[in-house]
């Protein structure tokens, strides 16, 4: 995903309706990455993708305007349908689509506290955005409280769930075979996380899922990432955990010293990784405001 794709979708998920936006310039791109397993790109989350002789299982399905595009893109690859959809998070540019894939027949899965959440209105505080229920044929049908696993097309896909990282109700996916681990919004290849507060969301969890990840990773597993570049690896994520965990420690100790929010964003916390990873949606010092916020709602 490009950086102006990466704005135009985080912009959407957090100020406008999908409705508001334009969609008509999307690609939807889509990599191979074993025998049975795809990396799919265009606007919103970078999709996971398993075809075999089981079914067509889909990670995440961004939004609503492009279900037809993602649909005709795997249609490239298979004539089957799409059977499953599990979604990383309750965010709309990871499950925007769900109410077109469910009436056409797939079966949406999430944990549980995605559906609570996509049940009921939602608001985000840190951009001052609201989100209405989402209708009844979006909901995931098959929720699950910490794990559950698929054994599809010779595969196994562990999902696991990770409390309190992007949100309260994020997953990781291990597709054990084909070595492809699919983080959700827990992993920004090349960027500032937004994480959400309000849906739960913590830089310790963040941490954690990422430590979760590392464990279970080799050197040749392939990484999705829930935005930026949509292939990554162990190195780039342990760079990205690394970074998280250094700037966090320093927002907690000036946040245990008595400084304020502004005080903090004025101490430069990130500023030997703002080149990499400060140039697009969360800027750095939007970086260290959230960091503050969700460490002093943690004391």
């Amino acid at each position: 995903m490009t950086a102006g794709w990466i704005r135009t979708a985080l912009l959407a998920l957090l100020a406008l309706p999908a409705a508001a936006q334009d969609f008509s310039k999307v690609e939807i791109r889509t990599t191979k990455l074993g025998d049975t397993t795809y990396l799919m790109e265009g606007a919103g989350g970078n999709l996971g993708l398993s075809i075999g002789e089981d079914a067509v299982f889909l990670i995440d399905d961004q939004f609503a305007p492009l279900s037809e595009r993602i649909t005709a893109a795997i249609a490239k690859l298979t004539s089957k349908p799409v059977r499953f959809v599990l979604n990383t998070h309750w965010h709309v540019d990871h499950t925007g689509g769900n109410e077109n894939f469910g009436k056409a027949g797939a079966v949406l899965i999430a944990h549980e506290n995605v559906r609570k959440r996509m049940s009921s209105e939602q608001f985000i505080e840190f951009v001052q955005s609201r989100q209405a229920p989402f209708p009844k044929a979006a909901l995931p049908v098959v929720t699950f409280a910490q794990s559950v696993t698929f054994h599809l097309n010779g595969d196994e896909m562990r999902v696991m769930h990770v409390p309190r990282a992007h949100t309260d109700g994020d997953a990781i996916v291990h597709l054990v075979k084909s070595d492809v681990i699919h983080m959700g919004d827990i992993y920004w290849n090349g960027l500032y996380p937004f994480i959400d507060t309000s849906s739960g969301g913590t830089v310790d969890g963040v941490i954690a899922g990422c430590d979760q990840a590392l464990a279970i990773a080799g050197d040749a597993t392939r990484i999705i990432p829930g935005h930026g570049p949509g292939l990554s690896n162990k190195a780039e994520l342990k760079a990205y955990r690394d970074m998280l965990a250094t700037v966090a420690a320093r927002v907690k100790k000036l946040v245990a010293e008595g400084r304020k929010v502004d005080e903090i964003k004025a101490a430069k916390v990130s500023a030997e990784y703002d080149e990499k990873w400060g140039k697009a949606f969360i800027k750095p010092d939007r970086f260290a405001e959230m960091l503050t916020l969700d460490i002093l709602k943690g004391r």
